[in-house]
């Protein structure tokens, strides 16, 4: 069975807590690496993938942070997932002639199929989710300031 990576599943959460915590105002990096117990440094060449792809949008400055740069439900699971893994492209280059030749090659239609199905998940079917179980507001109570 085809899944995600653990970069890819970290991009898709990043894109749905800046959807649920941006009302009105940016993220915070610093915030959002601390919602997800991670260094910002960790999560900062992600953040800036996604704004480059057109996904977040990055504003500067002291009240800084990411939003989101289109509508949530016009942001597919399935595009953060081909970024995050895109920028893992290198590693790709060096795994061995048996993955290339014969494992990819083999696993490629099913790899397309889970593709497909991940296009019909949206950040909003997941904004929606989160709220209907409550964890939208147990995320904006945090007990740090910023």
């Amino acid at each position: 069975m085809a899944r995600l990576s653990d970069k890819s599943l970290l991009a898709v959460a990043a894109v749905v807590d800046v959807a649920i915590h941006a009302r009105g105002q940016p993220v915070a990096a610093k915030a959002l690496a601390e919602r997800h117990g991670l260094p910002p440094r960790h999560l900062e060449p992600l953040l800036q993938a996604l704004v480059h792809a057109g996904i977040l949008k990055g504003v500067r400055g002291p009240r800084g942070g990411y939003e989101l740069a289109r509508e949530r439900r016009r942001i597919s699971v399935a595009e953060i997932a081909r970024l995050a893994e895109a920028t893992d492209a290198e590693a790709e280059k060096k795994a061995p002639p048996l993955v290339l030749k014969v494992v990819r090659p083999a696993i490629a239609s099913a790899e397309q199929a889970f593709e497909t199905a991940l296009a019909t998940v949206t950040i909003d079917s997941l904004c929606r989710e989160a709220e209907k179980l409550g964890l939208a507001e147990a995320l904006s109570h945090s007990d740090f300031n910023i």
